[in-house]
Parts: structure tokens; C-alpha cells; sequence
């Protein structure tokens, strides 16, 4: 026991496993559970992944050795997919499988009604990262949520002690730059999408740093949103008293080695804290953790925002563990002082400042020093000549100043291997066996799995008989029950009560140490039984709607086919607000970045009698609700939600209102919606209106609105796609001195920062209040083409966004898509119109993927 009370039993350390080499490594080395994905559903597509028949075989794996098996089910699910959806969580469910880790909150209600008591996790991927975030999940009995990756220490202890709900926490691993569940770049860039599983990682290409138009020179930083690797080793003991009771390791693609590498490391560290042991983990095995994989390490957000440590920006790859730089290149050597040790045989590069081009690196052939071979490992500190394969490294483009890294070492693969490459059993577990008898009975044992607390009976087939010599002792009986050589058990206490001088034939003691053995070991693999309902039709076109109890019925379809449909428009400054004040529209919502600027607009809108918006930012972190308190002392007509966090705050205040007025709730496309259950669980919550995720294309959004409430949904027909959406600051990071926002001057108040890609595109980055960044995608896209096609579906609200348009061009735009709402032009001749006009052009995006 220790100050917080949790014991060793209460914290899980949790594994990836991309193939079963992975889950043995895991296994072997000391995971208390493991997460892995199937051929569908998952976010790590580009994995081995299992097959979907072989859950039976890993879950009586897992079991077997006492380890949980968590299947990850997190990426939205698309209305096609809800049947195959719905196979998959009954084919977990009789498996035996402990929990699906979820992203899609349609999913959710899906298993809901699968079942009530099928554990589900809630994935980074659902961006929960306060505590009024947790509390939306509780009507849905999930049984933990995995925190967003950008709370810090203090965060995490302050939603564990409000939401009291068990907390996993990412502890080592890549970190996505982007908030998890809101990153479209893949999306738009190639139709790969991270909300998928298929991220094509755009976060670790080089930009160029744009400010106010002009090209900022940045030396050999060009990775800028490439963030190091997140290393909590050394925070163990801060995580165990913040409330975190589950440590998560990055890595479903990564090598069993990493896997074995990592999960031993932070073994030990948590077991180091339940000893008292509070002692920093050693240098060498810090060492041994890049050595696997590191582009250098960090602790990510885990104490605090530092925007200069989050991102190196020199290379977006791993490295491994830094040598040295070169000293001197000679003909069939380099000589360097090495901070790190070195031998024979491990892997190296030498780097030169430009990871584009091609890097000189292969196996050093030999180790001297002053020309002398060198025996062993040359330690850290040494001075050492090292000499290079001769075929691996043309030393003719190696330079004096190139940083040296050592990308392998063989003997620690080696040993890695080890623990998971053996016939051994990977653990074993405690037996007690209680034995009595007499003369003329038979020997009778019951055999109890301490770690299951399974107890079986097993009696001889032959009875006791009076011993001439050597009569059956404690001792002969411990030696001959206590033969467990190869199985997962070891005799832990032996309880004998023998009546008298008695014997029984060895081999009849084998027999029952064997056959009680395989009763015992057959229990370990037994799946947990679940309750299940009957599931009726997956489609439902009317479905009750509670909105502070009380029920009302929807239609799918619209109450009057014949109303006009609404345009609505979101501006992101004051000039596109009175220019959208003088159009035909219905709605205007205010997306600033400073709320300072929203009492301005809703006097415009209100003198041109429009109704207004307010939005919401997309991320709710702890003691943030000021911002929403703010928003409603404002009166606006309506708010527009992005996350959970705010939406259970909202309803809540609206159940305290007490019938006053109160703003209408509409969910926008960073709640993920992408299938009808979606759609129904958001509108059954409260929200009068949802925006459909921006993940769909135009055959799932109409696969959707096919069967989904079509009178409550909006759908964003004109933007620029909100593409990173992150904690690192760009403007603190590139243009400050300064590491947060409490000492960065605010340049973001001054400038204007784009990043331009490797084709010229200038994609803008937009701070919000909470100093976080979103990039744009520089080019507009538009759904015009597809306005009949939704209007035919029964949707009636359709919404134009702004980013940095002039007052001339939001007239002009909005009066475009007035004219094809109103039937008097085609969804095509908007797209030429906006394709003409427009400098950069016009996409379709992620709609014709």
C-alpha cells in the first residue's frame, strides 16, 4: 500500500500486440493486458493484425496467463458497416474478449444493444479530455476512458477525482501532433483517414514556416509538426498517485523486440514503486528504450505545455541512441568521443543535417583506439576510432560536424528475443494442494489455482494400502506433486493429513498431479459469459427523442417537404459577419479566436434581426467552462458544440434553467457522426441538430441519410477543412522566445502563420482561445454538386464557412449557393463559378474519395 492507496493489483500495464510474436513479448515480459486489432476496425490498418477467427485462440492465450485481451474497435463506422459491425462485437463478446476500446459513440449504442454489460473503453480517439467529457459516457456503462494525450498531471488527477471513473493514460510511444480524433490531413489529402485507421502521417513532412506571406528561413528545422516520442519511464511514480490505472504503450506496428524492450522497462518501474523503491530509471536502460525506437524522447504534455521540447523539427524518423559527433574522417575510419557505448557489430548513421537525402550508415567493422583494435564494448566518454563495413559507408561523404547515432544493437536483440522465443512457460502461477487419506481409501486432492482461486478434486483410482517401508511422507508427496516442470504452475503449499503407515504406487501420484493439472489449466482459458439482448433491424426511421424528459417523435424525413431550405453561414471575423448580415441567410455562427470579438457580432446580427451562433472551441480541458458560462450570459440563439465535454456542461445547464429560455444545441463535425446511430444517440441526448463527420464521402453520407433524421441533421457544403487540430503552438514555438502561452508575447495577435507543403500550398494556422492550433487547407471545398441529391434525403440546413474571405467574396459566395438552394442555378454551375473565381482553385475533398 502507498499514499494513494492503489496497490499493485490495481495498476494494468497494457501492451500492443500487431502479431502473436508481439503478444508473446508482451506476455513474457510482464503485460497485464494486452490491446490488438482484427483485419477490420481498427486504427492501425497498416498492421499485421489478427483475424477476426482467431479470437477464440488469443483470448484462451491471453487467459491462460491470467492477461486481459482488449480488442481495438476505434475508427468510425460507416453506415455499410453497422451488420458487419455488429458480427464482429458478438463474435468478441462469445470469445471472451474483456473490453473493445471505441471511438465511434453510434458503436456504442450499437453494443448497447447488443448487450448491457459487454465492457467498453472509450478511445483517445473520442478527444475526452475533461471531466465533464467522462460524465457524458456514464449512461453508456464504459468502463474506462483512454485520456486525450494533451492533458498534463494535474489534469488527469482532477478528472479522476471528479468523474471517479478508471483512467488509461498513454505513457510511451509516437505522439500524433493533432488531437487524436481530430486530424482530417490524411482525409484530405489522399482519402486515408486517421478517424480510419489509415493515417499517412502528414505531420512528419517538412513545411516551410510562412509569416504574414513571406517565407521565414528556419535553418535545418523543416519538420515542424513532427513531435518527439513520448517517455514517461521517469514519471511512474507521479502517474500511480495522479489516479492513472492503466500505463498504455504505443506500438501495434512496431517489432516484438520494442514490445518486449518497453514492457519490461515499465514493469519494472511500476514494480520499483509498490517496493518503495522512488530511485529514476537507470541511464542504461533509458538508453536501451531509444534503442528500439526514439526520434528523442519527451514527456509529451504529462507536466505541462512546452512548446520548444514537443518538437525537435530535424528529422521525423527514429534515430535511436546518439553516439557523438565526428571528430576527424581518415582513410578507413572516423574518430569520435562517444557519449554513449559502442561494439562491434551494432548499426550506425551518420548524420549529416538533411534526412531527405540519403544518409551514409551500415555495422561497425571495428573499434580501435590511437590504431589499436579495442576488445569489448569502448565506453562512453572514450575517445575511439570507429571503422565502419567497408562496403556499408563511403567515408569520402562523411564530415567533421556529422552527428553519429547508433540505429541497432544486435546483443540486446538478441536478449530481447529470448524472453519470448523459448518453450518455457511465460509465467507461472502459485498451487496450493490439500492431501488426505487411509488404508482401504483412496488418496484424495484438491488443487487450487491461487491467481484464478480454482479449486478441483481429483481421488486415486487405486485405494491406500498399509506401507511395509517407506510410507507416503510430506516430503515424497511435495516431490512427487510438486513435479510442474512445463506447465504454468508451481506448488506454492502443501497441506497433508494421512492416517497412518500408507503407500501408493509413484506412477498413480503422476496420474493425479497430470489429470488435476489439465482440469485446473482447462479453466484459465474460460471465456466471461455476457448478458445479450435480442437485436432487432439495425435501420429505424422514427426513434423518441428525450430532451429533459420529455419525448418527442422524429421524422426522418422533414415535417414539410415544401419549406425552403436554410443557408447558414460561419464567419471567422466581424467584416464576414455584417457582410453575411446583408445577405439571405438564416443562421450566422461565430467562430473567433478571441471571445472578446462576440458581443460585436451578436449586436450586428441582432440589428439585422439574423439569428446567431456562438461556437464552442473543439477541445474542453478541466476548469474551462468560464468560456461557456460566457457564452451564455451572451443570450445567443444558439450554440454550436464540438465536443463532449461542452455538451454535457450544456445540458446540464440546461436542466438547470428551470423551462427558462435557453439556446438551441447543435453538434458540429468534431463529434464524429458518421453513421445514424450516431445520429440518434446526439439527438436523443439533447443537441436539436447535428453536422455529419467530414470522414464520409458522398455514398456513405447518403447511405446515411437514407436511414438517419434528416430534420436534424446540417451538413457543411462550403469550407476549408479544418486539417490539424493540436496543442503545439506554432506561433509560440516559431515566433517566441517563449514555451506556453503565459510567456510567448502572443506574436499570434501580430501575424499571420501559414505552413507550406511540398507543392507550394500555404495551409493557414488559426489559434482559439485556449492557444490551440488549427491548420486550414489552403484550397476551398465544395459539396455544391451534391445539394439535390441531399435535398431529396429530407435535409433542409446547409452551412457555408469562412476562413480569411473579404466581405465582397462572402456575398459572392453566398449568394451562389443561395441561387442552388433556391433551384435557380445547378450545384454544377456553382462549382464552375467558385472554380473561376478562385485563385487556388476548388476541391470536392474527402466527398469524392
Amino acid at each position: 500500500m502507498n499514499k494513494t492507496g492503489l496497490t499493485r493489483t490495481d495498476i494494468e500495464l497494457l501492451a500492443p500486440a500487431g502479431d502473436w510474436d508481439c503478444m508473446r513479448a508482451a506476455v513474457a515480459n510482464g503485460a497485464d493486458a494486452i490491446f490488438f486489432g482484427v483485419e477490420k476496425f481498427n486504427a492501425r490498418a497498416r498492421a499485421n493484425n489478427f483475424r477476426s477467427e482467431e479470437l477464440p485462440e488469443i483470448m484462451a492465450f491471453l487467459h491462460t496467463y491470467g492477461v486481459k485481451g482488449f480488442l481495438t474497435f476505434n475508427i468510425l463506422v460507416f453506415e455499410d458497416e453497422l451488420r458487419e459491425a455488429q458480427q464482429l462485437i458478438e463474435m468478441c463478446i462469445d470469445a471472451g474478449v474483456d473490453a473493445v476500446i471505441v471511438q465511434d459513440l453510434g458503436l456504442v449504442k450499437l453494443i448497447r444493444e447488443i448487450s448491457p454489460d459487454f465492457p467498453i473503453h472509450g478511445s483517445t480517439q473520442m478527444t475526452i479530455t475533461s471531466p465533464e467529457a467522462v460524465e457524458f459516457t456514464k449512461p453508456f456503462m464504459m468502463e474506462r476512458v483512454v485520456l486525450g494525450r494533451e492533458n498534463n498531471l494535474k489534469q488527469i488527477r482532477t478528472i479522476g477525482e471528479q468523474a471517479k471513473l478508471p483512467m488509461e493514460v498513454f505513457v510511451h510511444g509516437a505522439l500524433c501532433v493533432s488531437y487524436s480524433g481530430q486530424c482530417l490531413t490524411s482525409e484530405m489529402w489522399g482519402g486515408r483517414s486517421a478517424n480510419r485507421g489509415e493515417c499517412a502521417q502528414a505531420c512528419r513532412l517538412p513545411y516551410d514556416l510562412m509569416v504574414d506571406g513571406e517565407h521565414r528561413p528556419m535553418g535545418d528545422v523543416t519538420y515542424l509538426l513532427s513531435p518527439k516520442d513520448l517517455a514517461a519511464i521517469d514519471l511512474v511514480p507521479e502517474l500511480i498517485e495522479a489516479g492513472v490505472t492503466s500505463f498504455k504503450i504505443e506500438g501495434r506496428l512496431k517489432t516484438p523486440e520494442y514490445v518486449a524492450n518497453v514492457v519490461s522497462k515499465y514493469r519494472t518501474e511500476i514494480d520499483k514503486y509498490f517496493d518503495g523503491d522512488l530511485s529514476a530509471p537507470s541511464k542504461e536502460d533509458v538508453r536501451e528504450l531509444q534503442q528500439s525506437f526514439s526520434r528523442g524522447f519527451t514527456h509529451g504534455f504529462l507536466q505541462g505545455t512546452n512548446n520548444k521540447q514537443l518538437v525537435d523539427g530535424t528529422f521525423p524518423k527514429s534515430r535511436g541512441v546518439y553516439v557523438g559527433r565526428v571528430e576527424q574522417v581518415m582513410r578507413d575510419a572516423v574518430t569520435v568521443r562517444l557519449e554513449a557505448p559502442l561494439k562491434r557489430g551494432d548499426g550506425i548513421v551518420f548524420d549529416a543535417g538533411d534526412p531527405t537525402k540519403k544518409e551514409e550508415g551500415g555495422r561497425i567493422y571495428d573499434l580501435r583506439r590511437q590504431g589499436i583494435k579495442l576488445d569489448g564494448e569502448a565506453q562512453e566518454g572514450t575517445k575511439i576510432e570507429l571503422v565502419p563495413g567497408r562496403n556499408d559507408v563511403d567515408l569520402r561523404k562523411v564530415r567533421v560536424g556529422d552527428k553519429v547515432w547508433k540505429t541497432n544493437d544486435p546483443a540486446l536483440d538478441k536478449r530481447l528475443r529470448a524472453t519470448f522465443e523459448t518453450d518455457k512457460p511465460y509465467r507461472t502461477f502459485p498451487l496450493h494442494a490439500r492431501v488426505t487419506g487411509a488404508a482401504g481409501q483412496p488418496l484424495k486432492t484438491w488443487w487450487t489455482d491461487v491467481d484464478k482461486g480454482t479449486t478441483v478434486y481429483v481421488e486415486s483410482e487405486m485405494e491406500l494400502e498399509v506401507a511395509r517401508k517407506r510410507p507416503l511422507e510430506a516430503a515424497l508427496l511435495e516431490e512427487q506433486l510438486g513435479r510442474l516442470g512445463g506447465t504454468i504452475y508451481q506448488l506454492d503449499k502443501l497441506e497433508v493429513a494421512l492416517q497412518g503407515d500408507i503407500i501408493l504406487p509413484v506412477r498413480e501420484l503422476n496420474r493425479l498431479r497430470r489429470e488435476a493439472i489439465e482440469q485446473l489449466a482447462g479453466e484459465r482459458p474460460k471465456p466471461p459469459i455476457y448478458r445479450r439482448h435480442p437485436v432487432g433491424e439495425l435501420h429505424s426511421g422514427e426513434v423518441a427523442h428525450s430532451d429533459n424528459s420529455q419525448t418527442v417523435s422524429i421524422n426522418r424525413t422533414g415535417s414539410d417537404a415544401s419549406a425552403r431550405a436554410e443557408l447558414i453561414v460561419l464567419c471567422r471575423s466581424l467584416e464576414q459577419v455584417e457582410a453575411a448580415a446583408m445577405t439571405d441567410v438564416n443562421y450566422i455562427y461565430a467562430d473567433f479566436e478571441f471571445i472578446k470579438q462576440f458581443p460585436a457580432a451578436i449586436e450586428i446580427a441582432r440589428r439585422a434581426g439574423k439569428k446567431i451562433a456562438l461556437a464552442t472551441p473543439r477541445i474542453h480541458m478541466p476548469n474551462e467552462n468560464g468560456y461557456h458560462k460566457n457564452i451564455l450570459r451572451l443570450q445567443p440563439d444558439a450554440v454550436l458544440v464540438r465536443n463532449t465535454g461542452a455538451l454535457y456542461f450544456y445540458m446540464q445547464a440546461r436542466a438547470e434553467s428551470k423551462g427558462q429560455p435557453f439556446p438551441e444545441l447543435i453538434g458540429d463535425f468534431s463529434l464524429n457522426i458518421a453513421n445514424h446511430k450516431a445520429v440518434e444517440l446526439f439527438l436523443q441526448t439533447g443537441l436539436q441538430k447535428v453536422t455529419p463527420s467530414y470522414d464520409l464521402n458522398i455514398q456513405q453520407m447518403i447511405d446515411m441519410l437514407d436511414v438517419a433524421q434528416t430534420d436534424g441533421i446540417e451538413i457543411v457544403i462550403h469550407q476549408h477543412l479544418p486539417m490539424f487540430h493540436t496543442e503545439h503552438c506554432v506561433y509560440c514555438t516559431f515566433l517566441s522566445e517563449g514555451t506556453d502561452f503565459r510567456n510567448c508575447g502572443r506574436p499570434c495577435e501580430d501575424h499571420r502563420v501559414s505552413l507550406q507543403d511540398r507543392i507550394g500550398m500555404s495551409h493557414p494556422v488559426r489559434v482559439d482561445e485556449g492557444c490551440r492550433n488549427t491548420v486550414y487547407n489552403a484550397i476551398e471545398q465544395s459539396g455544391a454538386e451534391y445539394l439535390q441529391q441531399f435535398m431529396e434525403r429530407g435535409v433542409k440546413q446547409f452551412r457555408v464557412e469562412f476562413l480569411e474571405e473579404t466581405a465582397d467574396q462572402v456575398h459572392e459566395v453566398l449568394e451562389l449557393y443561395r441561387a442552388a438552394l433556391d433551384g435557380r442555378i445547378s450545384g454544377t454551375q456553382v462549382w464552375r463559378k467558385l472554380k473561376a473565381t478562385n485563385q487556388l482553385g476548388v476541391t470536392r475533398g474527402q466527398l469524392v474519395k
